[in-house]
């Protein structure tokens, strides 16, 4: 799944450990979402998404569709 969060990270000039720290997980866990190498469990996900004042769909995109 790929997804924007790199993007939306970069725009507010925050660090991938900031970042974690708003999430409460682990900056290796934000390093792994960015890259692709681990989909978010849905709490997470809607974590994300409000933290970000966006929809789920506005920040992961679903490749298989």
């Amino acid at each position: 799944m790929n997804n924007r969060l790199k993007v939306l990270r970069a725009e507010r000039d925050w660090s991938q450990a900031h970042l974690a720290q708003l999430l409460s997980v682990s900056r290796q866990t934000i390093n792994a979402l960015e890259t692709g190498k681990y989909d978010p469990s849905l709490p997470l996900a809607f974590k994300i998404a409000r933290l970000f004042e966006l929809k789920i769909e506005d920040i992961f995109i679903d490749e298989t569709a």
